[in-house]
Protein backbone atom coordinates (compact mmCIF):
# COMPACT_ATOMS: atom_id res chain seq x y z
CA UNK A 1 0.00 0.00 0.00
CA UNK A 2 1.21 3.39 -0.89
CA UNK A 3 1.29 5.33 2.31
CA UNK A 4 1.34 8.79 0.85
CA UNK A 5 -1.49 8.06 -0.97
CA UNK A 6 -3.41 6.46 2.45
CA UNK A 7 -2.41 9.36 4.51
CA UNK A 8 -4.13 11.88 1.45
CA UNK A 9 -6.89 9.87 1.94
CA UNK A 10 -7.49 10.20 5.73
CA UNK A 11 -6.52 14.01 5.44
CA UNK A 12 -9.24 14.13 2.13
CA UNK A 13 -11.66 12.47 4.88
CA UNK A 14 -11.17 14.65 7.09
CA UNK A 15 -11.40 17.77 5.10
CA UNK A 16 -14.37 17.33 3.26
CA UNK A 17 -16.03 16.03 6.69
CA UNK A 18 -15.16 19.27 8.58
CA UNK A 19 -16.74 21.15 5.36
CA UNK A 20 -19.41 19.25 5.75
CA UNK A 21 -20.43 20.09 9.02
CA UNK A 22 -19.30 24.06 8.84
CA UNK A 23 -21.44 24.48 5.52
CA UNK A 24 -24.08 22.78 7.13
CA UNK A 25 -23.72 25.67 10.10
CA UNK A 26 -23.73 28.02 7.28
CA UNK A 27 -26.61 27.23 5.48
CA UNK A 28 -28.78 26.92 8.62
CA UNK A 29 -27.95 30.13 9.69
CA UNK A 30 -28.57 31.74 6.12
CA UNK A 31 -32.04 29.53 5.53
CA UNK A 32 -32.70 30.52 9.22
CA UNK A 33 -32.62 34.25 9.04
CA UNK A 34 -34.23 34.79 4.93
CA UNK A 35 -37.40 32.44 6.26
CA UNK A 36 -37.25 34.98 9.68
CA UNK A 37 -37.26 38.06 7.81
CA UNK A 38 -39.73 36.65 5.48
CA UNK A 39 -41.72 36.21 8.55
CA UNK A 40 -41.95 39.19 10.48
CA UNK A 41 -45.10 40.57 11.43
CA UNK A 42 -45.05 44.13 10.67
CA UNK A 43 -47.63 46.54 12.60
CA UNK A 44 -48.38 49.66 11.55
CA UNK A 45 -45.62 52.47 11.56
CA UNK A 46 -45.27 53.34 15.22
CA UNK A 47 -43.06 56.67 16.25
CA UNK A 48 -42.43 55.41 19.20
CA UNK A 49 -41.42 51.90 18.25
CA UNK A 50 -37.55 52.64 18.39
CA UNK A 51 -37.98 51.45 14.75
CA UNK A 52 -38.69 48.22 15.11
CA UNK A 53 -39.52 46.65 11.71
CA UNK A 54 -40.70 43.38 12.83
CA UNK A 55 -40.90 41.13 15.29
CA UNK A 56 -41.59 37.31 15.40
CA UNK A 57 -42.49 34.57 18.34
CA UNK A 58 -41.25 31.18 18.02
CA UNK A 59 -41.67 27.98 19.64
CA UNK A 60 -38.56 25.34 19.79
CA UNK A 61 -36.85 23.12 22.14
CA UNK A 62 -39.34 23.73 24.35
CA UNK A 63 -39.06 27.14 24.95
CA UNK A 64 -40.90 30.81 23.70
CA UNK A 65 -38.38 33.28 21.52
CA UNK A 66 -38.99 36.75 20.57
CA UNK A 67 -36.60 37.96 17.67
CA UNK A 68 -37.34 41.49 16.78
CA UNK A 69 -35.38 43.35 13.75
CA UNK A 70 -34.85 47.44 13.48
CA UNK A 71 -35.28 49.05 10.37
CA UNK A 72 -32.12 50.56 10.27
CA UNK A 73 -30.44 49.94 14.00
CA UNK A 74 -31.66 49.29 17.34
CA UNK A 75 -31.28 53.12 19.16
CA UNK A 76 -28.71 51.96 21.20
CA UNK A 77 -25.50 49.28 21.04
CA UNK A 78 -26.05 46.54 23.20
CA UNK A 79 -23.60 44.89 25.14
CA UNK A 80 -23.60 41.59 23.47
CA UNK A 81 -23.99 41.56 20.02
CA UNK A 82 -23.37 38.12 17.80
CA UNK A 83 -22.04 37.75 14.78
CA UNK A 84 -22.76 35.25 11.77
CA UNK A 85 -19.28 35.01 10.09
CA UNK A 86 -17.40 32.22 10.84
CA UNK A 87 -19.22 29.45 9.45
CA UNK A 88 -19.17 31.14 5.90
CA UNK A 89 -15.16 31.39 6.49
CA UNK A 90 -15.24 28.21 8.09
CA UNK A 91 -16.90 26.51 5.04
CA UNK A 92 -15.21 28.44 2.02
CA UNK A 93 -11.27 27.58 4.05
CA UNK A 94 -12.19 23.55 4.37
CA UNK A 95 -13.94 23.73 0.96
CA UNK A 96 -10.70 25.20 -0.77
CA UNK A 97 -8.09 23.39 1.26
CA UNK A 98 -10.12 19.84 -0.38
CA UNK A 99 -9.59 21.85 -3.56
CA UNK A 100 -6.00 21.72 -3.01
CA UNK A 101 -5.74 18.28 -1.57
CA UNK A 102 -8.11 16.52 -3.71
CA UNK A 103 -7.96 18.61 -7.08
CA UNK A 104 -4.77 20.44 -7.60
CA UNK A 105 -1.98 17.32 -5.99
CA UNK A 106 -4.01 15.47 -8.79
CA UNK A 107 -4.73 17.83 -11.56
CA UNK A 108 -3.42 15.77 -14.02
CA UNK A 109 -6.13 13.30 -13.06
CA UNK A 110 -9.32 15.65 -12.14
CA UNK A 111 -8.77 18.84 -13.92
CA UNK A 112 -6.81 17.94 -17.17
CA UNK A 113 -8.30 16.22 -20.03
CA UNK A 114 -5.83 16.37 -22.49
CA UNK A 115 -8.55 15.36 -25.34
CA UNK A 116 -10.03 18.75 -25.01
CA UNK A 117 -7.37 20.89 -23.62
CA UNK A 118 -4.02 19.60 -23.42
CA UNK A 119 -2.46 21.60 -20.86
CA UNK A 120 -0.18 20.74 -17.79
CA UNK A 121 -1.29 20.59 -14.48
CA UNK A 122 0.58 23.25 -13.05
CA UNK A 123 -1.30 25.33 -15.79
CA UNK A 124 -4.83 23.68 -14.95
CA UNK A 125 -4.16 25.05 -11.06
CA UNK A 126 -3.34 28.47 -12.54
CA UNK A 127 -6.17 28.83 -14.16
CA UNK A 128 -8.37 27.84 -11.60
CA UNK A 129 -7.05 29.72 -9.05
CA UNK A 130 -6.85 33.20 -11.39
CA UNK A 131 -10.69 32.06 -12.17
CA UNK A 132 -11.81 32.09 -8.78
CA UNK A 133 -10.24 36.11 -8.43
CA UNK A 134 -11.99 36.69 -11.58
CA UNK A 135 -15.31 35.35 -11.03
CA UNK A 136 -15.47 37.33 -7.69
CA UNK A 137 -14.54 40.95 -9.29
CA UNK A 138 -17.06 40.06 -12.36
CA UNK A 139 -19.91 39.65 -9.57
CA UNK A 140 -18.68 42.24 -7.55
CA UNK A 141 -18.62 44.88 -10.46
CA UNK A 142 -22.68 43.55 -11.95
CA UNK A 143 -23.64 44.04 -8.25
CA UNK A 144 -22.19 47.73 -8.26
CA UNK A 145 -23.69 48.67 -11.43
CA UNK A 146 -26.51 50.75 -12.28
CA UNK A 147 -29.30 47.05 -13.04
CA UNK A 148 -32.06 46.83 -10.54
CA UNK A 149 -32.52 43.36 -9.16
CA UNK A 150 -34.06 41.57 -12.44
CA UNK A 151 -31.10 42.87 -14.50
CA UNK A 152 -28.75 41.66 -12.38
CA UNK A 153 -29.84 38.49 -12.41
CA UNK A 154 -30.76 38.51 -16.19
CA UNK A 155 -26.98 39.39 -16.66
CA UNK A 156 -25.83 36.46 -14.34
CA UNK A 157 -27.64 34.34 -15.73
CA UNK A 158 -25.75 34.69 -19.37
CA UNK A 159 -22.58 35.15 -17.59
CA UNK A 160 -23.42 31.85 -16.06
CA UNK A 161 -23.86 30.40 -19.04
CA UNK A 162 -21.07 31.89 -20.62
CA UNK A 163 -18.70 30.64 -17.69
CA UNK A 164 -20.14 26.81 -17.64
CA UNK A 165 -19.57 26.59 -21.90
CA UNK A 166 -15.99 28.27 -21.34
CA UNK A 167 -14.84 25.80 -18.54
CA UNK A 168 -15.81 22.59 -20.56
CA UNK A 169 -13.62 23.71 -22.94
CA UNK A 170 -11.05 24.33 -20.48
CA UNK A 171 -11.00 21.78 -18.01
CA UNK A 172 -12.23 18.28 -17.57
CA UNK A 173 -15.94 17.47 -17.21
CA UNK A 174 -15.23 16.90 -13.70
CA UNK A 175 -12.95 19.51 -13.24
CA UNK A 176 -15.30 22.15 -14.77
CA UNK A 177 -18.21 20.96 -13.01
CA UNK A 178 -15.77 21.64 -9.64
CA UNK A 179 -14.62 24.67 -10.80
CA UNK A 180 -18.10 26.67 -11.26
CA UNK A 181 -18.89 25.37 -7.62
CA UNK A 182 -15.81 26.53 -6.01
CA UNK A 183 -16.14 30.23 -8.17
CA UNK A 184 -19.70 30.46 -6.94
CA UNK A 185 -18.99 29.30 -2.91
CA UNK A 186 -16.04 31.79 -3.28
CA UNK A 187 -18.16 34.50 -4.48
CA UNK A 188 -20.51 33.38 -1.59
CA UNK A 189 -18.32 33.91 1.08
CA UNK A 190 -16.50 36.90 -0.10
CA UNK A 191 -19.92 38.09 0.00
CA UNK A 192 -19.55 37.90 3.82
CA UNK A 193 -16.08 39.42 3.78
CA UNK A 194 -15.97 42.09 1.88
CA UNK A 195 -19.66 43.18 1.79
CA UNK A 196 -21.97 42.02 4.64
CA UNK A 197 -19.01 41.81 7.87
CA UNK A 198 -17.62 45.69 6.81
CA UNK A 199 -21.35 46.94 6.30
CA UNK A 200 -22.31 45.72 9.89
CA UNK A 201 -19.57 46.91 10.99
CA UNK A 202 -20.05 50.51 9.71
CA UNK A 203 -23.08 50.48 11.30
CA UNK A 204 -22.08 49.08 15.16
CA UNK A 205 -19.38 52.01 14.74
CA UNK A 206 -21.71 54.97 13.99
CA UNK A 207 -24.05 53.29 16.74
CA UNK A 208 -20.96 53.46 19.06
CA UNK A 209 -20.38 56.79 18.30
CA UNK A 210 -23.93 57.88 19.28
CA UNK A 211 -24.85 58.29 15.39
CA UNK A 212 -27.83 57.34 13.17
CA UNK A 213 -25.89 54.21 10.75
CA UNK A 214 -26.23 54.89 7.04
CA UNK A 215 -29.09 52.08 6.11
CA UNK A 216 -27.07 52.12 2.93
CA UNK A 217 -24.33 49.13 4.10
CA UNK A 218 -27.04 47.20 5.59
CA UNK A 219 -29.26 47.39 2.34
CA UNK A 220 -26.15 46.32 0.19
CA UNK A 221 -25.35 42.97 2.60
CA UNK A 222 -29.28 42.09 2.33
CA UNK A 223 -28.99 42.00 -1.42
CA UNK A 224 -26.02 39.89 -1.62
CA UNK A 225 -27.65 37.73 1.69
CA UNK A 226 -30.36 36.73 -0.73
CA UNK A 227 -27.70 36.23 -3.64
CA UNK A 228 -25.79 33.42 -1.12
CA UNK A 229 -29.48 32.11 -0.20
CA UNK A 230 -30.36 31.77 -4.16
CA UNK A 231 -26.35 30.20 -4.62
CA UNK A 232 -26.74 27.36 -1.78
CA UNK A 233 -28.62 24.86 -3.91
CA UNK A 234 -26.68 24.85 -7.09
CA UNK A 235 -23.30 24.91 -5.27
CA UNK A 236 -24.67 21.78 -3.11
CA UNK A 237 -25.53 19.94 -6.42
CA UNK A 238 -21.72 20.45 -7.71
CA UNK A 239 -20.66 19.00 -4.28
CA UNK A 240 -22.71 15.83 -5.11
CA UNK A 241 -21.78 15.72 -8.94
CA UNK A 242 -18.31 14.10 -8.78
CA UNK A 243 -20.41 10.98 -7.78
CA UNK A 244 -22.68 10.76 -11.14
CA UNK A 245 -20.74 10.98 -14.05
CA UNK A 246 -23.42 11.26 -16.46
CA UNK A 247 -23.98 14.60 -15.81
CA UNK A 248 -20.07 15.80 -16.32
CA UNK A 249 -19.27 13.33 -18.64
CA UNK A 250 -22.54 14.13 -21.31
CA UNK A 251 -21.10 15.89 -24.03
CA UNK A 252 -23.61 18.78 -22.80
CA UNK A 253 -22.11 19.04 -19.65
CA UNK A 254 -22.41 22.63 -19.49
CA UNK A 255 -25.80 23.00 -20.08
CA UNK A 256 -26.29 20.00 -17.81
CA UNK A 257 -25.16 22.15 -15.22
CA UNK A 258 -26.86 25.07 -15.82
CA UNK A 259 -30.31 23.68 -15.98
CA UNK A 260 -29.57 21.76 -12.93
CA UNK A 261 -28.81 25.03 -11.55
CA UNK A 262 -31.85 26.69 -12.53
CA UNK A 263 -33.78 24.00 -11.27
CA UNK A 264 -32.45 24.47 -7.81
CA UNK A 265 -32.92 28.20 -8.44
CA UNK A 266 -36.82 27.32 -8.78
CA UNK A 267 -37.17 25.44 -5.95
CA UNK A 268 -35.24 27.86 -3.60
CA UNK A 269 -37.25 30.79 -5.07
CA UNK A 270 -40.72 28.38 -4.20
CA UNK A 271 -39.65 28.73 -0.77
CA UNK A 272 -38.88 31.84 -0.56
CA UNK A 273 -42.02 33.12 -1.38
CA UNK A 274 -44.35 30.46 0.45
CA UNK A 275 -41.83 31.81 3.91
CA UNK A 276 -43.36 35.20 2.97
CA UNK A 277 -46.98 33.80 2.44
CA UNK A 278 -47.38 33.44 -1.47
CA UNK A 279 -47.22 29.74 -2.65
CA UNK A 280 -46.25 29.19 -6.02
CA UNK A 281 -46.35 25.50 -6.99
CA UNK A 282 -46.09 26.39 -10.27
CA UNK A 283 -42.40 26.78 -9.84
CA UNK A 284 -42.01 23.34 -7.91
CA UNK A 285 -43.67 22.04 -11.01
CA UNK A 286 -40.96 24.03 -13.57
CA UNK A 287 -38.74 22.25 -11.75
CA UNK A 288 -38.94 18.94 -11.67
CA UNK A 289 -40.19 19.29 -15.21
CA UNK A 290 -36.25 20.49 -16.34
CA UNK A 291 -35.26 17.78 -13.88
CA UNK A 292 -37.17 14.94 -15.60
CA UNK A 293 -37.17 16.22 -19.15
CA UNK A 294 -33.12 16.53 -18.73
CA UNK A 295 -32.73 12.96 -17.54
CA UNK A 296 -34.80 11.47 -20.60
CA UNK A 297 -32.81 13.82 -22.79
CA UNK A 298 -29.70 12.53 -21.16
CA UNK A 299 -30.64 9.12 -21.47
CA UNK A 300 -28.12 6.22 -22.75
CA UNK A 301 -29.51 5.22 -26.54
CA UNK A 302 -29.10 1.89 -27.90
CA UNK A 303 -25.34 0.43 -27.96
CA UNK A 304 -24.68 -0.49 -31.57
CA UNK A 305 -21.92 -3.41 -32.70
CA UNK A 306 -19.17 -2.18 -34.57
CA UNK A 307 -19.45 -3.36 -37.72
CA UNK A 308 -18.45 -6.87 -38.29
CA UNK A 309 -18.74 -8.08 -35.12
CA UNK A 310 -21.98 -10.68 -34.66
CA UNK A 311 -24.75 -9.87 -31.55
CA UNK A 312 -25.27 -13.25 -31.09
CA UNK A 313 -24.87 -14.83 -27.38
CA UNK A 314 -21.63 -16.69 -27.80
CA UNK A 315 -20.52 -15.29 -31.18
CA UNK A 316 -19.19 -11.81 -29.59
CA UNK A 317 -16.17 -11.03 -27.33
CA UNK A 318 -15.11 -13.53 -24.11
CA UNK A 319 -14.68 -12.77 -20.65
CA UNK A 320 -11.42 -13.93 -21.06
CA UNK A 321 -10.53 -11.02 -23.24
CA UNK A 322 -12.35 -8.35 -21.42
CA UNK A 323 -9.72 -10.02 -18.63
CA UNK A 324 -6.88 -8.97 -20.70
CA UNK A 325 -8.12 -5.32 -20.98
CA UNK A 326 -9.16 -5.11 -17.21
CA UNK A 327 -5.69 -6.32 -16.37
CA UNK A 328 -3.96 -3.45 -18.49
CA UNK A 329 -6.49 -0.58 -17.65
CA UNK A 330 -8.42 -1.10 -14.41
CA UNK A 331 -6.38 -2.70 -12.18
CA UNK A 332 -3.69 -0.51 -11.37
CA UNK A 333 -6.57 1.34 -8.93
CA UNK A 334 -9.40 -1.76 -9.22
CA UNK A 335 -7.21 -4.27 -6.82
CA UNK A 336 -7.20 -6.18 -3.75
CA UNK A 337 -3.44 -4.43 -4.37
CA UNK A 338 -3.29 -1.51 -6.31
CA UNK A 339 -0.74 -0.38 -7.68
CA UNK A 340 -1.39 3.32 -9.00
CA UNK A 341 -0.30 5.86 -6.67
CA UNK A 342 -3.47 7.45 -5.87
CA UNK A 343 -5.03 4.65 -4.79
CA UNK A 344 -4.37 3.28 -1.55
CA UNK A 345 -7.49 0.55 -1.75
CA UNK A 346 -9.46 -0.08 -4.43
CA UNK A 347 -12.20 3.14 -5.43
CA UNK A 348 -15.58 2.29 -4.08
CA UNK A 349 -14.13 -1.42 -2.72
CA UNK A 350 -14.27 -2.45 -6.66
CA UNK A 351 -11.90 -4.84 -7.39
CA UNK A 352 -11.56 -6.78 -10.42
CA UNK A 353 -8.79 -9.32 -10.24
CA UNK A 354 -10.54 -12.51 -11.18
CA UNK A 355 -13.25 -13.50 -14.38
CA UNK A 356 -15.94 -13.78 -11.48
CA UNK A 357 -15.30 -9.86 -10.19
CA UNK A 358 -15.79 -8.69 -13.67
CA UNK A 359 -18.76 -10.96 -14.33
CA UNK A 360 -20.26 -9.37 -11.01
CA UNK A 361 -19.40 -5.58 -11.50
CA UNK A 362 -20.30 -5.61 -15.60
CA UNK A 363 -22.83 -3.15 -15.55
CA UNK A 364 -20.77 -0.76 -13.60
CA UNK A 365 -17.70 -1.85 -16.46
CA UNK A 366 -19.98 -1.33 -19.36
CA UNK A 367 -21.17 2.22 -17.52
CA UNK A 368 -17.77 3.93 -16.69
CA UNK A 369 -16.00 3.04 -19.83
CA UNK A 370 -18.65 2.71 -22.94
CA UNK A 371 -21.97 4.85 -21.92
CA UNK A 372 -20.17 7.99 -19.23
CA UNK A 373 -16.72 6.77 -20.39
CA UNK A 374 -15.14 8.75 -17.41
CA UNK A 375 -13.26 5.69 -16.68
CA UNK A 376 -10.03 5.01 -16.53
CA UNK A 377 -10.03 8.67 -14.86
CA UNK A 378 -8.30 11.26 -17.35
CA UNK A 379 -7.33 7.94 -19.68
CA UNK A 380 -4.24 7.08 -17.28
CA UNK A 381 -3.94 4.02 -18.66
CA UNK A 382 -4.26 4.64 -22.57
CA UNK A 383 -7.70 2.49 -23.09
CA UNK A 384 -8.26 2.85 -26.77
CA UNK A 385 -11.33 2.82 -29.10
CA UNK A 386 -11.14 -0.55 -29.82
CA UNK A 387 -10.94 -1.80 -26.38
CA UNK A 388 -13.97 0.49 -25.74
CA UNK A 389 -15.79 -1.53 -28.35
CA UNK A 390 -14.81 -5.21 -27.26
CA UNK A 391 -16.16 -4.02 -23.92
CA UNK A 392 -19.10 -2.94 -25.72
CA UNK A 393 -19.79 -5.95 -27.70
CA UNK A 394 -19.19 -8.33 -24.44
CA UNK A 395 -21.78 -6.64 -22.76
CA UNK A 396 -23.98 -6.90 -25.12
CA UNK A 397 -23.64 -10.90 -26.00
CA UNK A 398 -22.69 -11.93 -22.54
CA UNK A 399 -24.77 -15.71 -21.55
CA UNK A 400 -27.90 -14.76 -19.75
CA UNK A 401 -26.46 -16.30 -16.85
CA UNK A 402 -23.50 -14.11 -16.25
CA UNK A 403 -25.59 -11.27 -16.59
CA UNK A 404 -27.86 -12.55 -13.88
CA UNK A 405 -25.01 -12.26 -11.20
CA UNK A 406 -24.59 -8.49 -11.96
CA UNK A 407 -25.28 -6.34 -8.82
CA UNK A 408 -27.69 -3.17 -8.36
CA UNK A 409 -25.33 -0.98 -6.81
CA UNK A 410 -23.87 2.41 -8.45
CA UNK A 411 -19.85 2.72 -8.96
Amino acid sequence: MNLDAYLLDWLSLLLRWSHFVVGIAWIGSSFYFIWLDARLHRPPVDPEDDGVDGDLWSVHGGGFYHAQKYQVAPPRLPETLHWFKWEAYSTWLTGFALLVVTYYLNAGLYLVDPEINPMSPGAAVSWSLLLLLAGWLAYDLLCRSPLGDAGIAAVGLLLLAGLAFGLSQLFSGRGAFMQMGAMLGTIMAANVLMVIIPGQRKMVDALSRGETPDPGPGLRGKQRSVHNNYLTLPVLFVMLSSHYPMTYTHRWNWLVLLLLFLAGALVRHFFNLRNSGRSRPGLLLAALLVVLGLGAAMAPRVQHMPSGVSESPGQGVSTAVIQAIVNDRCRTCHSAAPTHPTSPVAPKGVRLDTISDINQWADQIHQTTVVTRFMPLANLTTITEEERNLIAVWYASRPIEEASTTPDGNH
